[in-house]
């Protein structure tokens, strides 16, 4: 199954694409303290909600990059919408294929570090993005206890694949960041994320019983579902973890 169409139905019940509440989302917009007329990236921008609140409370200007088509379309309708298409500027592409005219007042990946090789990858990658004195956002899991080894078995995720929350900070620190706030999702958080997912995967696959990605679908959320309520739940969280440069 096409890796962006199984993410592009899974989260089509998302406002944002990670374990993040709206409102914590909106408390770490609160101090980002940019100003009218910024510069701001945001790689693996999803439906472009977070960078249309961005835009929204500071009047700054923004690009976002998004590889996939699903979502991408997401974030043209979001921010037509939202009557921001002078504001902001969407690429569909990789996000490693981006070149960067100019340094940005904020750059941003949220929940794409995979994209950069990981965690350090990304924050080094944004840093060279960034203006001295500029922001530096990423949001990333991390392990809130040792994962179980059927997890791992189970997810196909990598025990050093993800850190600590004071190893996500210490990275940042490592790079010559200086780290400024951070908000850290909870498990209602997560549950909603999750659950999300499986009841849209449940409802297209009712919907579509044609579709020959139905059983793909289905097998691939419900063994993620089983990973998440035995074991994933309890160990692993997530954060949004702001740096200066």
């Amino acid at each position: 199954m096409d890796m962006w169409k199984f993410f592009g139905l899974t989260h089509i019940d998302h406002t944002v694409m990670n374990p993040m509440s709206l409102q914590k989302t909106s408390e770490l917009i609160d101090v980002l303290n940019l100003k009218e007329g910024d510069l701001v990236l945001d790689i693996a921008c999803g439906k472009a909600e977070f960078l249309c609140n961005v835009v929204e409370q500071y009047r700054v200007k923004g690009i976002g990059i998004d590889a996939s088509p699903y979502t991408y379309a997401e974030a043209v309708k979001n921010v037509r919408a939202r009557g921001f298409t002078k504001d902001i500027e969407l690429h569909n592409m990789d996000g490693t294929a981006f070149e960067a005219k100019t340094l940005y007042h904020m750059s941003s990946c949220v929940g794409g570090s995979w994209i950069f090789q990981g965690h350090r990858g990304t924050l080094a990658a944004l840093s060279k993005m960034t203006k001295p004195g500029g922001l530096v956002l990423v949001g990333e899991p991390f392990w809130r206890k040792e994962p179980h080894n059927d997890y791992l078995k189970m997810t196909g995720i990598e025990r050093e694949q993800h850190g600590t929350h004071m190893g996500n900070v210490a990275t940042g620190d490592e790079l010559g960041l200086s780290f400024l706030y951070t908000v850290v999702s909870t498990e209602d958080d997560w549950d909603r994320y999750e659950g999300l997912q499986w009841q849209a995967a449940e409802r297209f696959a009712l919907a579509n019983p044609d579709d020959a990605d139905k059983d793909e679908l289905l097998q691939k959320v419900r063994q993620n579902r089983k990973a998440y309520l035995k074991w994933g739940r309890d160990c692993l969280g997530w954060a949004m973890y702001l740096f200066q440069k």
